[in-house]
């Protein structure tokens, strides 16, 4: 179940809300109970699992790294 970020746009309130079945409803907002509310956009991150520079570690790398990443690829911060 998603959780999304909404705004109100009576007071300005940001706020996040578990939507389950229609995703699409009106929510009204926790601190002024408008309807005139807007779902925003959220910026995810994303993970590279690119080869490192040292192409020394391939993908069934055992090295400990200090980052705590291990196995299935080199770690970025290696070196």
């Amino acid at each position: 179940m998603p959780i999304f970020e909404y705004r109100c746009r009576e007071c300005g309130r940001v706020f996040e809300e578990l939507v389950t079945g229609d995703r699409n409803k009106t929510l009204p907002c926790p601190s002024c109970n408008s309807r005139e509310t807007e779902k925003l956009m959220s910026a995810i991150g994303a993970i590279s699992m690119g080869k490192s520079a040292d192409s020394s570690c391939g993908s069934a790398c055992s090295h400990s790294h200090s980052c705590g990443a291990s196995g299935g690829g080199c770690c970025p911060h290696a070196g």
